[in-house]
């Protein structure tokens, strides 16, 4: 596994818009607190702060947190050393003025990286590390760079702190359990954090119909509201749907990304949803399915494909992702795309290992900015 070429101690500023359910906050965050394990200072600017009180209440030594306010106050703040610039978001020009003139003084090269989304398309690997020349405003003759993360070797790679896998070695699933009041008995546990799925009922009616007893454990917003309401709905129109009780759920409160992993490790099944959570269930290593975010233009589709194609997804679950997510028509349903995780596990334990292999995103990032400087 390549090593971290030796990179001075830089000052960070990392920029984020929250945009979609502090997904994109929780990503900078991981990146933020990564960097500073590896001994960088980091400055993280946001334009909403609120959800790291639950997402991160123990904060991280080396990481100050900063909010990204317009007119930006850049009252004693001096640019650091790298920028950058998460999921497209565009920095102040003030801030940028600022930083072009701390280059020209200390005679520095520019270190200004744009962070795009994750994908397992192939243009991700064609774009990784390419230079976008600055042509206007503040920052004419700067040079931005494109960091790509994704699955393979010729990408920016994927977020992982050095010490997850002893963390999730020392994991204790019934002691976690415990603490949050989650009544788990031997049965099959399945995570739930999505949005409004087409195929939520469905799925449903499947773990209640099972002859395994499952618990449900469901995260808090959008999931556990879409949940409520499908029950509601069911209760009102198929009143004998649970009779057996086959099926058990479990309202969880707002989880720490700490938490979020343990969720992730303490179940047999995870539903995600999002780039951070898709990530983590990864590194968990169980049978994942995946809520992607619906686009106008259908963009979600082409990138869901590649996904599952980079995972080597069998027919039933490529089948069962396409009902989840509604991207068939007619009206999509489970039925035709049953939910049988224990055909899934082994492409989740390969595609863990394979990406063990990998240096991971906060490595080849300095190693990036090592080469640029």
């Amino acid at each position: 596994m390549p090593c971290i070429t030796p990179t001075p101690r830089l000052r960070w500023d990392i920029f984020c818009r929250v945009i979609d359910n502090f997904g994109d906050l929780g990503v900078c965050w991981r990146l933020a607190c990564n960097l500073a394990g590896h001994g960088q200072t980091v400055r993280l600017w946001a334009d909403d702060v609120s959800a790291l009180a639950w997402m991160a209440p123990q904060g991280s030594p080396g990481v100050e947190v900063r909010a990204w306010t317009t007119p930006l106050d850049m009252s004693g703040i001096t640019p650091g050393e790298v920028l950058v610039e998460a999921f497209g978001c565009e920095i102040d020009a003030e801030f940028i003025a600022e930083y072009a003139k701390s280059l020209n003084r200390h005679t520095q090269k520019c270190a200004w990286i744009n962070l795009e989304y994750l994908s397992a398309e192939g243009y991700a690997a064609g774009c990784h590390g390419l230079p976008s020349p600055v042509m206007s405003g503040p920052a004419r003759g700067l040079i931005k760079h494109f960091f790509y993360p994704g699955f393979t070797m010729d990408t920016g790679g994927l977020l992982r702190e050095p010490d997850l896998i002893a963390r999730q070695t020392r994991f204790d699933r019934q002691a976690w359990l415990t603490g949050l009041g989650v009544p788990w008995g031997g049965e099959r546990l399945v995570s739930l954090f999505c949005y409004e799925p087409a195929g939520l009922s469905d799925l449903l009616d499947s773990l209640a119909h099972g002859v395994q007893p499952t618990r449900l454990l469901v995260t808090d917003g959008r999931a556990s509201a879409a949940v409520r309401a499908e029950l509601i709905n069911k209760n009102r129109h198929q009143p004998h749907w649970n009779r057996g009780e086959a099926l058990s759920i479990s309202y969880l409160p707002p989880l720490s990304q700490t938490d979020f992993d343990h969720l992730l490790w303490a179940c047999d099944v995870n539903f995600v949803r999002g780039e951070d959570s898709l990530v983590r269930a990864l590194w968990a290593g169980k049978p994942l399915v995946w809520h992607i975010y619906p686009q106008h233009d259908s963009a979600h589709e082409v990138k869901l494909d590649a996904f599952l194609d980079w995972l080597q997804a069998p027919t039933s679950l490529r089948a069962f992702h396409r009902g989840w997510n509604g991207l068939e028509r007619p009206a999509p349903s489970l039925q035709d795309a049953p939910f049988a995780p224990e055909n899934w596990q082994d492409c989740a334990t390969q595609a863990r290992a394979s990406l063990l292999q990998q240096a991971d995103l906060s490595t080849r990032l300095l190693n990036f900015i090592a080469k640029i400087l």
